[in-house]
């Protein structure tokens, strides 16, 4: 027998994070001694209480019964709480979805509005779930919005055409760049979200990442964005949880009340135990300021950023000095592919830029989510083939 995918499947291009995993097991069968700098998976552990309360929470058997599909009451009252203590918004917490990470919940945001041909302006560069998993398995038309180095990787609001806009997202700080964000920009994205009547989707994943006094907002700051938009945020980089998949959206309530409907249909909510010990993690933050365990975080991962900044550098690659994320996008001077591939017969992986979208190309993805000496034995191996 043979079996035909849909179309919308067909229409997918590779899914490139799995093809680099594919290639790198095929390096480590080959016995070469592989440092993967590719795919943004924190090695640092949570902080000790969160998996303490994983633990507690976990072993109550009351807590093994399924969740709601919303997330459960405590959950999101804790998240209303984490926003009022880091941003200053005051939210409700029917304003609150829990989600299986973030990316989750990005893909479904379009099964509940977007409709067969309605065009959705996707960021170039950008995390590829917001063009596939989202827009193009929902079968609409994804609408390529430039992110140039000219334009510090911002939208230019002025030269987009908005006919047939349904939906919109913008990401910072910024994966594959790590570009950053101010509030006038933001404003911008907000007034023309409410001009155009579209659906305004914040993916703020990696605010709380970040270096050097920088602080990243939160685009319901801005006046008028529960008007039109979603923000996206999850635990996985915060607090190191990539693999216990919690996450939640926040915004306008009939954004989230949409969402709801459709995760109503195909899960359950994440598991009881995990929003529990979430709880913790969330009221671990008593300020606008990140807790002790997160400042120490930060400063592991920009003592990584330094070294491997500083040695891109004199090895005659341009590249900015990140103020968030833990991502180097730099300007590989040539075939992203083939920078990719070299490295790859170095022992080091990297993503070529090529994969977050066509205005990708000529540059790579670095990231420093490995211990220093590790970073350190790529940056030799940097320096020998180049």
């Amino acid at each position: 027998m043979t079996f035909e995918y849909a179309k919308r499947i067909k229409q997918l291009p590779p899914y490139l994070f799995a093809e680099i995993e594919k290639i790198q097991k095929a390096k480590k069968a080959q016995g070469i001694d592989l440092i993967s700098l590719s795919i943004g998976d924190p090695d640092l552990p949570p902080p000790q209480f969160i998996i303490d309360a994983l633990a507690r929470e976990a072993a109550n058997q009351k807590n093994h019964n399924y969740s709601f599909s919303h997330g459960e009451p405590a959950f999101r009252t804790a998240v209303t709480n984490w926003y009022k203590t880091r941003f200053g918004i005051d939210l409700q917490p029917d304003q609150v979805i829990a989600l299986l990470g973030s990316k989750e919940g990005i893909a479904n945001i379009a099964r509940a509005f977007i409709n067969p041909g309605d065009r959705v302006l996707c960021p170039d560069p950008a995390y590829p779930v917001y063009a596939n998993g989202s827009t193009i398995l929902c079968d609409g038309t994804a609408v390529f919005l430039p992110l140039l180095e000219e334009n510090n990787y911002r939208p230019d609001f002025e030269t987009i055409d908005a006919d047939r806009v349904k939906m919109m997202f913008i990401n910072y700080p910024n994966n594959p760049t790590a570009a950053t964000i101010d509030h006038k920009t933001l404003k911008e994205a907000v007034e023309f979200a409410k001009e155009n009547n579209i659906i305004l989707c914040y993916d703020n994943a990696y605010s709380e990442i970040t270096y050097d006094g920088y602080r990243a907002p939160s685009i319901l700051e801005i006046e008028g964005a529960l008007d039109v938009a979603v923000e996206f945020h999850s635990l996985s980089k915060t607090f190191n949880m990539t693999g216990d998949r919690i996450g939640f959206a926040v915004g306008n309530k009939e954004l989230i009340t949409g969402l709801v409907k459709v995760k109503s249909q195909i899960d359950s909510g994440p598991p009881v135990y995990t929003q529990k010990a979430a709880v913790e993690a969330l009221g671990s933050y008593t300020s606008r300021d990140p807790p002790e365990f997160l400042h120490r975080t930060n400063q592991i991962l920009q003592e990584r950023r330094d070294l491997l900044v500083d040695t891109l550098s004199k090895l005659g690659f341009s590249c900015e000095r990140p103020k968030a994320t833990f991502y180097v996008w730099v300007n590989c001077r040539g075939d992203s592919m083939e920078f990719a591939t070299k490295m790859l017969e170095a022992g080091v992986a990297v993503t070529p830029g090529v994969g977050f979208g066509k205005h990708g190309e000529g540059y790579a993805r670095i990231t420093f989510t490995q211990p220093k000496e590790c970073i350190k034995e790529a940056c030799d191996r940097m320096a020998n083939i180049f």
